[in-house]
């Protein structure tokens, strides 16, 4: 598979994201996949991907050309494709992958994730989606989607379309399954009457 793995670029976060981000890499290639990034050589971005490489794995890089030097682009990447710009630098990605696994992240791993998970629930995709939390970053953001769901903003679906997981080995075991299809209503796009 083509794992699309979305996480952070801050190098001020704490050591353990990073070796985090250096396990999955290392799982990824152990399990004969290829990784699609971000790109970049810093921080969780650059470690999945040194890691991956180290175990034998084909990496792709995407980055945009304004981040090629801000985020310093991963030259040692088996491809290194530089796009125009942010929303480019998406699709392609997307276009690139088969799944897509989100490490803990700040507001670029939030929005790449909320994009191919809507997505996913509108049933414009059927790759499947693990996010990987083993120290409950993204507790919030569950707990908002259960409130969005019990006011009616959202519906059951949106966390079958999704893998909430706490270990590499779960998160991959997770992504390697068949992905299970959604079939999306009109109820899904239609908003009810008052």
């Amino acid at each position: 598979m083509r794992i699309c793995v979305f996480c952070s670029s801050s190098g001020r976060i704490d050591r353990g994201y990073v070796e985090l981000a250096a396990e999955a890499g290392a799982e990824l290639a152990r399990r004969g996949h290829t990784l699609v990034s971000g790109g970049a050589t810093v921080s969780c971005m650059g470690a999945v991907a040194r890691a991956a490489r180290e175990g034998g794995a084909h990496t792709v890089g995407v980055i945009p050309q304004a981040l090629v030097e801000v985020e310093i682009a991963d030259d040692d990447s088996t491809e290194l494709v530089v796009t125009e710009d942010m929303r480019s630098r998406k699709g392609e990605m997307d276009r690139r992958s088969d799944a897509f696994l989100v490490l803990p992240g700040g507001l670029g791993t939030l929005e790449e994730l909320f994009e191919v998970w809507t997505a996913r629930v509108l049933g414009l995709h059927e790759k499947p989606i693990a996010i990987l939390d083993p120290h409950g970053l993204y507790d919030p953001l569950r707990e908002l989607m259960k409130h969005l769901l019990n006011e009616g903003f959202a519906r059951p679906r949106i966390f079958d379309a999704i893998g909430w997981t706490t270990t590499v080995e779960e998160a991959f075991d997770h992504l390697e399954r068949s992905p299970v299809r959604l079939q999306p209503t009109a109820e899904d796009y239609i908003e009810a009457e008052p």
